[in-house]
């Protein structure tokens, strides 16, 4: 869909196959390990971008002609420290019940790679939760199991659809890809 070169999605998300497929992307996956440590000193907003552009250094050598290659991370960040997937049920837990009844920002870095060019930005939500009694933590955990999302939620299930008042930014952000921004800047990517 308006793009006329290949598009290599670096992730082995779910969500970011999901929502670049919804949006008309033709794209190949090609999921990477990659370190995602970052220097401690690194301001929290900076991490998301500085992960993103890592992702898409390690997968360069996909990038053989006219290919784009598209990497993305997400970070949720309540009271100045980032809260990444959690290890088990009771990181999990731990988790959800710090951002039960506030605000926390999610932001998603995106590196667009070519051969010839590098892009990289990222975009801000900020989601705010209901409270969430214990039970309903627990439920969420044991039913959705989100260890593998940053924050330990994922704002499609249960959690995003009964217990997120309101989110400032993008939907599709906190999913997991700011979509709206992928596609403006591709459209500029030489």
């Amino acid at each position: 869909m308006f793009l006329h070169r290949p598009l290599i999605l670096a992730s082995k998300s779910p969500r970011r196959s999901q929502l670049l497929r919804e949006a008309g992307f033709d794209f190949n996956v090609h999921g990477l390990d990659v370190d995602e440590s970052f220097p401690p000193e690194m301001p929290v907003e900076d991490v998301a971008e500085y992960l993103a552009r890592r992702k898409a250094l390690a997968g360069r050598h996909l990038v053989l002609n006219r290919e784009i290659l598209l990497s993305a991370d997400s970070v949720v960040i309540l009271d100045g420290k980032i809260y990444n997937k959690p290890e088990d049920h009771e990181d999990a837990f731990r988790m959800i019940r710090l951002l039960s009844g506030r605000q926390h920002t999610v932001i998603t870095g995106v590196c667009l790679l070519g051969a010839e060019q590098e892009h990289s930005f990222s975009d801000r939500s900020e989601v705010l939760f209901e409270h969430l009694t214990d039970d309903e933590i627990d439920y969420y955990i044991r039913t959705c199991k989100p260890f593998d999302k940053a924050g330990a939620y994922g704002v499609q299930e249960w959690i995003g659809l009964c217990k997120i008042r309101r989110i400032e930014g993008s939907y599709a952000n906190v999913m997991g890809l700011p979509v709206h921004r992928v596609y403006a800047e591709l459209q500029h990517f030489r």
